[in-house]
């Protein structure tokens, strides 16, 4: 029997839902960690996922000597150490910082860019757009102001192709095939085009301005779909801020982008593999970088790129073996890329299930076809993917509630008290 369940609806405009926030923004960085069940948590901003093979190996290490050996990627393409030891703050900065991973100890928590992670590598992409990844860190690094935003403030850099423009992110640059930019804000509304060599800065002043426009509302927002304001009017403030301050803008309309990453195999030079889960063992994380080409590109949806040297196809799939006997996915048909969990019970208190465990002792049940499966083990949903999927909560009472989201239909819900009987209630609730 299904039955109705309170769920979020979709917004159709960045405006539509005013949202006041009555504490100051909580989430860890690499200076300010989180307590969880399992030792504290970093979270280490990795800006579009690109991290040289010499920083991947101190994360190996600080993973190894201060937490639990493994790294965790998140839904934005950073790192997460966990189960790290009381009072080993001042180490793991120390170890970050010279590797380079902490250029701006003021800045380290908004440093939010995800980034193509294909772009250069296929020949897909309208342009690379390293050169803006490169220009924006650096300028968000010295604006003052910036230090003001949210640790869930999200950039995003898309060459063209649409992946991260489909992300919501609070600030969307995207390459066009007219040789220009368009500058996007939050989920929904319209864009201005501004020159390609002026994206990164156009950027950097678009967050500013929701700074200057949130404070002086009086609001208490960390992100652009959190303010309450007239349809388009704080794109017509951004054009204000892009005047005074010499960049030629235009509106246009918006292009809708996508929501998913590459998929696993050879693809241009590159191989792409799937992390279950998102979590990477010491291992896993020591072949990756074996077979780097100098760096790695971890994405938004907890996989990681590796761009190689052009070799022989013989040469690529030898190495896509050596990762998939570690345990990575360069199958893809694979149903690991249509499953995701929260990380649950041990590591998180609010958690009322190992979901993990669960998702994985049900993998069998994910047909190939279909919504994907996002566990979790409350109500918050923490890491859940932008796009129509199902929502597999834990529930109070036992078991897990199924419940559909997808744009444009009212959600359906089911119950599920065993696991083993996942495929059933998938038939039931998308019946």
């Amino acid at each position: 029997m299904l039955a109705a369940m309170p769920t979020p609806a979709l917004r159709s405009s960045p405006q539509a839902t005013a949202v006041s926030r009555d504490r100051g923004d909580a989430c860890p960085g690499t200076l300010r960690l989180h307590a969880a069940d399992d030792g504290a948590l970093a979270r280490v901003r990795i800006p579009g996922g690109v991290v040289t093979v010499r920083q991947a190996a101190a994360l190996a290490d600080a993973a190894k000597r201060l937490g639990d050996g493994d790294l965790h990627l998140t839904s934005r393409g950073n790192v997460q150490l966990r189960g790290l030891h009381d009072g080993c703050g001042g180490e793991l900065a120390g170890l970050l910082d010279a590797a380079g991973l902490l250029p701006s100890r003021g800045h380290e928590r908004v440093r939010n860019i995800v980034a193509s992670p294909l772009s250069g590598l296929d020949g897909r992409g309208v342009l690379d757009v390293r050169r803006w990844l490169t220009a924006l860190d650096a300028a968000l690094c010295a604006s003052e102001a910036a230090q003001d935003l949210s640790g869930r403030f999200l950039f995003a850099l898309d060459d063209g192709r649409g992946d991260v423009a489909g992300l919501d992110a609070d600030v969307t640059v995207r390459a066009t095939a007219d040789g220009g930019a368009h500058l996007a804000l939050g989920a929904a509304g319209g864009a201005l085009r501004v020159p390609v060599e002026e994206a990164a800065r156009a950027a950097l002043l678009a967050a500013e301005t929701f700074l200057e426009t949130a404070r002086a509302s009086g609001a208490k927002v960390w992100r652009v779909d959190e303010l309450a304001l007239p349809y388009g009017e704080l794109l017509e403030a951004v054009g204000r801020r892009l005047t005074a301050g010499g960049i030629r803008h235009e509106p246009r309309s918006r292009e809708t982008g996508r929501t998913d990453g590459p998929p696993p195999g050879v693809v241009g030079d590159a191989l792409s593999v799937h992390v279950p889960l998102g979590r990477l063992s010491a291992r896993q994380w020591r072949e990756l970088t074996r077979v780097a080409a100098g760096e790695l590109r971890l994405t938004p949806w907890r996989g990681v790129v590796l761009p190689t040297r052009g070799g022989h196809a013989d040469e690529s799939l030898a190495h896509l073996a050596r990762l998939a006997a570690t345990g990575l996915v360069t199958d893809p048909h694979s149903p690991w890329l249509r499953v995701g969990a929260c990380v649950g019970r041990p590591g998180c208190a609010t958690s009322r299930a190992d979901v993990r465990t669960d998702a994985a002792g049900t993998l069998g049940a994910v047909g190939p076809h279909g919504l994907p499966l996002y566990w979790s083990g409350c109500e918050r949903r923490c890491g859940h993917p932008r796009g129509d999927r199902v929502d597999v909560v834990a529930a109070a009472e036992g078991g897990y509630r199924l419940s559909t989201a997808v744009v444009g239909q009212e959600p359906r819900t089911t119950t599920m008290n065993d696991p083993a009987r996942l495929a059933a209630a998938l038939a039931e609730i998308t019946s």
